[in-house]
């Protein structure tokens, strides 16, 4: 029995006509039937653009106009957008027409994605693939828990590691967790503090500590040594070390996964996500060490215990694929390695120059800038101000006049932080340095003229005090 096939213009979909006729909807499409506060959001900053494509590290509008992306939709877009490779990957998926999520066969792509990536995890064993970076961490969160037979999490406070509920368990920000508890019986200790962390080992309930490399809140770095003697201390007390590397995995950094910047690191889990995607197909991945893997899936009665509907799909296998091909073909996490540090020290240079400036920091392109108290008492009093309403509000006036006057998307690192994060596409160059840093100068430069800057300052001030 065949299937039949449609008359001709029968019941077709158009895309094009669709985005053609509605695309001009978007933002009450969104105000009607998704997160109504978002197109709120954007319409009082000004970040209410209409981009019509994107390519690489650029988006452009109808007229052709190109915006410099630094934000890499929150890092999902390490290779940029719509790189040909991956692009030429899917359609080559597509075509192929193959009996994918049967769920009673073992298809190819699952496990040479699996082999690519624990190439460069040589302690690790065995890959879970989910969806998402949230997933992979509730994997690794589950996993802990059962291999060790303990039921307690150690984060870091300011740590993000995904919003379900799970995941927001070990959230170090109270802004998320707020409204949502009870919440899993998860403890937080300060980053770096192994005092701290040796307190909660010697209670005997510990499963494992997760942390981030890099903290993607305000940008900070795991303290020199911590690392190593975090997992020297876990060990001693029989539990694991997670590292969260959904955001500085896959080349952010510099190395292909941040924890390898701190010789003797073996993490006995790993969470990947966002740029594994390509930008296309959400895909995550817990990596972990054989005795972990073969404790849960213990007997053939447990071999779903722990699975996922969407995990292993053919399309985010083949996105995958082609993504660490392209790593290695085009040497992406040294590029992140070069760049970043021209930008990051063509940046630092400028804290001379502005009393704004607090700090630049980061590794190789995940840079965080911080503002700071300024000394000259003119601006002391307009810093004082914002500070009184809401805290972060500098660092948004520096965020909307680089999308609106310079055409360059950035993000404040997280709420309540004077900090901006530039976390750009890993493919970004000289070229983009440059027009980052002479962007950024002039929109400092009018903040300490007391220029334009300040007047939208204003309207934010009043806007935080009116949401009180």
């Amino acid at each position: 029995m065949t299937t039949a096939e449609p008359a001709a213009g029968a019941g077709e979909f158009d895309l094009g006509k669709l985005l053609a006729e509605r695309g001009g909807e978007r933002y009450d499409l969104h105000a009607r039937h998704l997160n109504h506060q978002l197109p709120r959001m954007l319409h009082t900053i000004g970040f209410d653009k209409v981009y019509e494509r994107a390519e690489g590290a650029y988006f452009f509008d109808a007229d052709g106009n190109d915006y410099l992306d630094m934000l890499a939709g929150f890092g999902v877009m390490g290779l940029g957008r719509h790189h040909p490779v991956v692009r030429k990957a899917l359609h080559d998926v597509l075509d192929a027409s193959l009996a994918d999520l049967t769920r009673f066969d073992c298809p190819p792509l699952p496990g040479l994605l699996a082999e690519k990536l624990l190439a460069h995890s040589p302690h690790l064993d065995r890959v879970f693939f989910g969806n998402s970076g949230t997933e992979a961490v509730e994997g690794a969160l589950k996993f802990a828990r059962y291999a060790t037979g303990r039921p307690r999490i150690l984060y870091c406070a300011h740590a993000f590691h995904g919003l379900t509920t799970g995941s927001l368990s070990v959230n170090g920000e109270d802004a998320f967790r707020d409204g949502f508890a009870p919440l899993l019986p998860d403890t937080a200790v300060p980053l770096g503090d192994l005092d701290a962390l040796a307190r909660e080992l010697r209670k005997g309930d510990v499963a494992a500590l997760i942390v981030e490399p890099v903290q993607g809140k305000g940008v900070h770095e795991a303290p020199p040594g911590y690392l190593r003697a975090a997992q020297e201390l876990l060990r001693r007390h029989k539990a694991l070390l997670i590292a969260d590397e959904v955001q500085t995995g896959l080349g952010r950094t510099g190395d292909f996964y941040a924890y390898q910047h701190e010789d003797g690191v073996e993490p006995d889990l790993v969470c990947v996500a966002k740029a594994l995607s390509g930008g296309y197909v959400p895909v995550g991945a817990t990596l972990g060490r054989d005795w972990i893997f073969k404790k849960v899936y213990s007997s053939m009665d447990r071999v779903l215990v722990h699975s996922a509907s969407f995990g292993s799909n053919a399309q985010a296998m083949a996105a995958g694929l082609a993504v660490l091909s392209v790593m290695e073909n085009e040497r992406i996490a040294a590029n992140a390695r070069a760049t970043g540090e021209l930008l990051k020290s063509r940046l630092a240079a400028l804290t001379e120059k502005y009393e704004l400036l607090a700090d630049v920091r980061g590794r190789g392109l995940m840079i965080g800038i911080e503002f700071g108290r300024p000394r000259s008492l003119k601006l002391r009093g307009r810093w004082s101000v914002l500070q009184a309403a809401r805290r972060g509000l500098f660092a948004q006036m520096v965020v909307v006049p680089l999308l609106q006057r310079h055409r360059i998307l950035t993000q404040v690192s997280g709420d309540h932080m004077e900090v901006i994060k530039l976390i750009p596409p890993l493919i970004i160059g000289e070229r983009e340095v440059d027009r980052f840093v002479e962007a950024f100068t002039a929109v400092m430069d009018d903040a300490h003229d007391g220029g334009l800057v300040w007047d939208f300052g204003r309207t934010l001030v009043k806007q935080a005090l009116a949401g009180r």
